[in-house]
């Protein structure tokens, strides 16, 4: 198994916060482009309310992942074969975001996950506003655990923590991954971070200390939830990519087409994104000296 898997989040997670809707041969040519990088996996789309988050309507011709029991079969209609879903550990964000409560929630996301599982699919369960939340401020551990051991009572063991107003800080991500990985020896753990207060890179270096196999980053640092109070964009994947180039990881992976596709999307939002390597261009490597 690879230490580092990369999971693109930017078509989903990057694009929802946006009001200029993108076009969907414009996501296909970012994703083909995307795919071109060797990243391991590439959120779409996700099967939501068109009217709450118009820019996921196209979802249904991009593939997607979803929140819901409709949105399952949208997904296993279309050909999907990986679901993430999830809940926050918020009370206040979870009727913001869903309209339920964390414990409504967490039953209809269960279900939706084991038929998804029995349908053939993989199935990845978060946790969201799992470092804090911008309405309710600390988010108890304990709570997080909660919803944790709930999911691995079901056997539903890809487990992700969300940091989605990113309050997180390394000490804490070390400790709350390192319990989450003690509750059980088949557990595999993902991280989803947003760099609101510029501790985003710092979290994901801490997470992969701490255990965390999986890594999920938005190209330019798009992102953010229009369901919290204060947003902040997503861990920006060229930037992360870099880091690990820089310590000798996932150098197989390419930075050229990120940052093509960064660049790509500065131009059509007619902004400077968040990114920073996309702009700077990356360190040059290290050339041996010749003999």
């Amino acid at each position: 198994m690879r230490e580092i898997v990369l999971h693109e989040v930017g078509l989903r997670d990057g694009l929802q916060i946006e009001r200029a809707v993108v076009p969907t041969d414009v996501k296909a040519r970012w994703a083909r482009r995307l795919a071109e990088s060797g990243v391991d996996m590439i959120q779409l789309g996700s099967f939501v309310h068109q009217e709450k988050v118009p820019q996921m309507a196209d979802t249904d011709e991009l593939f997607g992942l979803f929140l819901n029991e409709k949105g399952l079969e949208r997904g296993l209609a279309c050909g999907v074969r990986y679901f993430c879903l999830g809940i926050s550990a918020s009370e206040t964000h979870s009727r913001k975001n869903t309209g339920m409560s964390i414990a409504e929630a967490q039953d209809r996301i269960v279900k939706t996950a084991l038929a998804a599982r029995a349908a053939g699919a993989a199935v990845q369960v978060s946790v969201q506003s799992a470092f804090g939340c911008s309405y309710e401020g600390e988010v108890p551990e304990e709570q997080v655990l909660d919803i944790v051991s709930r999911y691995l009572d079901a056997g539903l063991t890809m487990i992700s923590l969300a940091d989605t107003v990113g309050h997180a800080t390394p000490d804490r991500v070390t400790r709350l991954f390192s319990r989450v990985l003690q509750l059980d020896a088949q557990v595999e753990c993902a991280c989803h971070f947003h760099d609101t207060y510029g501790l985003g890179l710092v979290n994901c270096y801490a997470a992969l200390e701490a255990g965390v196999t999986y890594f999920e980053s938005a190209f330019a640092g798009l992102g953010g939830c229009p369901f919290t109070a204060v947003t902040g964009g997503n861990v920006c994947t060229e930037d992360l990519l870099h880091l690990w180039h820089r310590m000798g990881k996932r150098t197989d992976v390419s930075l050229d087409p990120i940052v093509d596709v960064s660049r790509d999307a500065a131009a059509y939002f007619s902004r400077e994104l968040p990114g920073k390597i996309y702009k700077t261009g990356p360190i040059p490597p290290v050339r041996p000296a010749l003999g």
